[in-house]
């Protein structure tokens, strides 16, 4: 059995390199997932809808351990919703869940759709389209979605999901135009993640050695969709077979046979964030864009309000890290001495059906409270900002907010605690059912929120945050 050393922060642990991998990878919302190999080095991409930066970036040197490392969309320049300006942003069209290929001859693809499969190829900078065609109609496929696009050996293929417990592989031998044949790669392949879904929608990758492996998503709601590995191999005829146990996609396979080119580093653990430096760690996404005017990093994080609202979805500059599951529990060390009358700031349990605790100054006067039931409607916009169910006195300038969190499917809960002295917590109301529903896609969030509901020119200071498990 080897060692290798994780380092994060100040924390560093010593982390074996088993003969075994248990799935999930990681228990963490990052859908839609693709991976790339360059080298020694994997890549791994998720979507994160309306949270900003977008698409999130994973590094790994054996697939297992993983390190957030920045995003690809630094800003969601597409209109003044993704800004909560007029509205919050709400998914468009467009290439519906589309997968790039890079062809051998370096021309840009993508394949996308939901009603037939859809193949176009793009201008040489990848900005506008040539051409573009049904590839695999409706009548054909029945309902798919999904797609990645592959070319190896002069064959193309589409990976696509027919949601939400089968994949199929569309595979063309005369070009990426196709015609294509479709066979199934796998179907009800049970759950290797108990009571969690079947996988399904991710990407293929070679290692170094010539291996291959699928990295699927289950959905594991109320967290969201969470990554699950398993060996891939070829046939002569040029169709991919996942290894199955038993016709299972398995909890656990053999190791992948990869000697790491330096020690793997992962993200998925507990430690302390004090906001240091002079950005935010990538772990770190805004609930939509930030007004960059109106918060800091020094010796702590610096939350102005920036509106002025009763709704917690419509406060620019929430501050969003994904729940390491199945539980786990985040701290907020909060300085509220720069809060103005009709200010709230706190942490919350962040999703379409969402609770708070926080600091609530009126008046002046500062008491802590939780709000539970604020809820959007399926169009995304907010039909409940919630009602206070429970509160506590505050004395001093100092408050540590908890929010313990379970996020496996069949316990589903939130307990909210706080503390004056960050030691001693005591949970203030009532245990909160999370909203195990998959149409919002996300999982919950910890979220950390300063808005006013009279007028702007009041701050807080957060001045660490705590994952703990």
């Amino acid at each position: 059995m080897k060692v290798s050393t994780l380092a994060l922060g100040s924390l560093s642990l010593a982390l074996p390199t088993l003969a075994e991998f248990s799935n999930p990878v990681f228990w963490e919302d990052f859908a839609d997932l693709d991976v790339i190999r360059v080298d020694d080095v994997f890549y791994y991409s998720a979507s994160n809808m309306h949270y900003s930066p977008g698409a999130p970036l994973l590094r790994s040197y054996d697939l297992l351990n993983w390190e957030f490392i920045g995003h690809s969309i630094p800003e969601l320049a597409f209109g003044s919703a993704y800004n909560l300006e007029g509205g919050q942003a709400i998914i468009d069209t467009c290439y519906y869940d589309v997968g790039l290929l890079i062809s051998s001859d370096d021309t840009m693809y993508v394949a996308y759709g939901n009603d037939g499969i859809s193949v176009a190829q793009l201008s040489e900078d990848g900005l506008s389209q040539v051409s573009t065609q049904v590839i695999f109609p409706t009548d054909d496929a029945g309902y798919l979605e999904g797609s990645r696009f592959y070319e190896r050996n002069g064959t193309y293929y589409i990976f696509v999901v027919h949601p939400a417990n089968e994949e199929h592989v569309l595979m063309s031998t005369s070009g990426p135009f196709g015609p294509y044949t479709r066979q199934p790669l796998i179907t009800s392949a049970g759950n290797p993640v108990p009571n969690c879904g079947y996988p399904h929608q991710g990407g293929i990758v070679d290692t170094p050695n010539g291996d291959w492996y699928y990295m699927a998503f289950v959905d594991a709601y109320p967290g969201g969709r969470i990554p699950v590995l398993a060996p891939l191999v070829w046939g002569d005829d040029g169709w991919p077979t996942v290894e199955l146990v038993d016709g299972t996609w398995s909890t656990t396979y053999d190791t992948p046979n990869i000697t790491p080119s330096k020690t793997p580093i992962s993200s998925f653990v507990a430690g302390t964030d004090n906001f240091t430096g002079t950005s935010l760690s990538p772990q770190w996404e805004w609930n939509h864009n930030p007004d960059n005017d109106h918060w800091s990093l020094d010796n702590g994080l610096i939350l102005d309000t920036v509106t002025v609202t009763d709704d917690l979805y419509a406060a620019r500059n929430t501050l969003s890290h994904r729940i390491l599951g199945p539980q786990s529990s985040g701290t907020i060390h909060l300085n509220i001495s720069s809060m103005a009358s009709g200010d709230r700031a706190g942490l919350a349990l962040l999703r379409d059906s969402s609770a708070w605790i926080g600091v609530v100054n009126d008046g002046g006067a500062s008491h802590i409270g939780v709000t539970t039931e604020l809820s959007m409607g399926t169009d995304w916009n907010t039909v409940s900002t919630g009602s206070e169910v429970a509160t506590a006195d505050l004395t001093g300038d100092e408050v540590w907010l908890r929010v313990d969190a379970n996020i496996e499917p069949t316990a589903a809960t939130g307990q909210f605690s706080y503390s004056l002295d960050g030691a001693t917590f005591s949970n203030l109301g009532d245990a909160y059912a999370l909203n195990t529903s998959w149409e919002f896609f996300m999982g919950y969030r910890f979220g950390i929120f300063n808005f006013a509901s009279e007028e702007l020119g009041g701050s807080v200071r957060v001045n660490s945050f705590e994952l703990s498990t």
